[in-house]
């Protein structure tokens, strides 16, 4: 077993490395070392189905992680999208996708089994890599963990009747006992998890022993997939039940901490598992059905995706984005295939086939994902055309706002309030598309082209305000103001103290740190809650913006000096407390 294990991390640290520095993300190094050292591959290690069974366990946390995020308030907000839109994936790809297993040969009911299952995807692989690159909060990451939050719970009465759905009478074949009994078994979960777990874990938080809060948690994943598998349902959904239970609970973060390092190592062995898994040789001696399969699989749920996103009037690189995320098979079909084929609807040959397919989709899609953003999507965003492209029609305004996010789109609004008039130009064609609906006047385009710049009426106005978050493209920004339009007033957004001091470098005075002012506005809070009088907290915070805003321009002159930096700092730190220890005297 020791043996095992060091060539499952080794091959884990190796491939998954390589994998992460050319782009393509965790989860394709993870298959990939599966099926190198798989019994396939080189067969150093020969026992995948015992390494599966313990790797699972990383999917089982996965879902309690999912459902530790999903608070009731949050699943109504997105009942549409999870009810509208997941439905209809999974209802048009399994439609078409059960009429080319039927064509294939397969009998309607054994078809429909197959198309359900290959319409869903892997909650384990989307997840992550949408979070690898910061899209879940994308419309396409909240539109695609919509759908799959829809694809779990469709698993689970898929999963119950997969047995019944392949031929016979359904009415005498089903054991409504056993639905009975995997109703009662949510219901336990719902209930244990409010009035039991709870009261658990205050004792356990009680004794103020962290290793033991790590096992309790540990233990309410694996009693919940325990009795959810008991009752014959996916151990997944009692560990998903469980998570939402919780949801609401005051210890929802702690168990995040806790169970995410277990989460990441073991799903990493799960996918390990998939790849050990794939029959190689299947691959081998029919490479032409085998390559036919993945894909039509990637083909046909990428389409409906896609078609699905235009018509929820998602934006072009937007639907591709969601398309791209979903066409993998699922690790739930290999469950599902699996009891077809333990009840003998589903022949062993063709589980092999479906099951190799499913784990080369699970391989591909993350390649075809990861070379989609890495050279579809900026060609997408750099060429789209929109009617506002072109700036000829802009009328003289007093100030221009290059930049119009969160921070240039505050400024805006309080220009608007005082009935100044603005020219907004910023580089993302959807956050203008967005504020333009709102009736402010902004255009899209690269605010560091000089003609943009000419065209908005940058020479005439009395400020240009620079507001781009990207500290490099901020400062070519400003450099280029200063080459085309010398006289012309900057007022600037500054990412950091090293930023502010490269405007200072370019002759702007006018500047605001981007946190700076907020961060004071809580520090006053702050103190205010410790028990200082209101006036006492201001003055205190006023008086180190004074001096923090002093010791920046004075220490412009040897920024780059990075010893005389840290020791003029630490004088001047000495000098705060001095001052704050005479006023206390006083």
């Amino acid at each position: 077993m020791l043996a095992t294990l060091v060539c499952l991390l080794a091959a884990a640290v190796l491939f998954v490395s390589l994998s992460r520095r050319a782009g393509f993300g965790s989860i394709l190094g993870y298959l990939i070392a599966g099926a190198l050292i798989g019994p396939s591959g080189l067969g150093l290690v020969r026992d995948a189905h015992d390494i599966a069974e313990i790797s699972e366990f990383g999917v089982l946390m996965l879902l309690f992680l999912i459902g530790l995020e999903l608070r009731v308030q949050r699943i109504w907000l997105m009942r549409r999208t999870v009810f509208g839109l997941g439905a209809a994936q999974v209802l048009i790809a399994d439609a078409a996708l059960a009429l080319i297993a039927h064509l294939c040969g397969l009998a309607w009911p054994i078809a429909a089994l197959v198309g359900a299952g290959l319409a869903l995807s892997s909650t384990a692989i989307v997840l992550p890599m949408l979070s690898e690159r910061e899209l879940l909060s994308s419309a396409a990451g909240r539109d695609a963990f919509a759908v799959l939050l829809f694809q779990d719970l469709a698993s689970i009465p898929l999963i119950a009747l997969a047995p019944h759905l392949t031929g016979g009478d359904l009415g005498a074949t089903l054991h409504w006992g056993g639905l009975l009994k995997g109703a009662a078994a949510v219901a336990a979960i719902l209930l244990g998890g409010r009035f039991l777990v709870r009261p658990l874990f205050r004792l356990v938080g009680g004794a103020k022993t962290r290793e033991v809060f790590t096992a309790t948690a540990l233990l309410v994943v694996a009693a919940a997939a325990a009795l959810s598998a008991f009752a014959g349902l996916p151990p997944s959904l009692g560990a998903f039940a469980a998570g939402v239970v919780l949801a609401e609970s005051e210890y929802r973060h702690e168990l995040q901490a806790d169970i995410e390092p277990f989460e990441g190592l073991l799903l990493g062995f799960f996918f390990i598992s998939v790849g050990m898994s794939a029959n190689v040789g299947l691959a081998l001696h029919q490479p032409g059905l085998i390559a036919a399969g993945v894909a039509g699989l990637l083909a046909v749920k990428a389409a409906v995706g896609f078609l699905l996103a235009r018509l929820k009037k998602q934006s072009l690189h937007t639907a591709i984005r969601f398309a791209l995320a979903l066409p993998q098979g699922s690790e739930f079909a290999f469950v599902l295939f699996g009891a077809a084929a333990a009840a003998g609807a589903l022949a062993r040959p063709d589980f092999d086939r479906l099951a190799l397919i499913v784990g080369l989709s699970m391989f591909v899609s993350p390649i075809l994902f990861s070379l989609s953003e890495r050279y579809l999507q900026p060609l997408l965003k750099g060429r789209r055309a929109r009617p506002f492209d072109s700036l000829d029609g802009a009328t003289q305004a007093p100030v221009v706002i290059c930049g119009f996010g969160r921070f240039g789109q505050i400024v805006g609004r309080v220009l608007d309030a005082r009935g100044i008039a603005f020219n907004a130009l910023d580089p993302d064609p959807e956050n203008v598309e967005l504020v333009r609906k709102f009736g402010y006047t902004a255009y899209y385009g690269d605010p560091t082209r000089v003609d943009l710049l000419r065209q908005v009426g940058a020479g005439q106005a009395k400020l240009v305000v620079v507001t781009i978050a990207d500290a490099a493209e901020n400062l070519k920004l400003v450099q280029a103001l200063r080459r085309a339009f010398p006289d012309v007033t900057i007022l600037a957004r500054a990412r950091n103290r090293r930023h502010a001091h490269l405007l200072l470098d370019e002759g702007v005075e006018l500047f605001v740190r981007e946190t700076f002012f907020s961060s004071l506005r809580l520090s006053e809070m702050v103190l205010t809650e410790l028990g200082f009088a209101p006036a006492e907290a201001k003055k205190t915070v006023m008086a180190f913006r004074e001096h923090d805003e002093q010791m920046l321009i004075d220490q412009h002159g040897y920024y780059k000096d990075e010893k005389k930096m840290v020791q003029t700092s630490a004088d001047m730190v000495e000098e705060f407390h001095r001052l704050f220890d005479a006023d206390r005297d006083r």
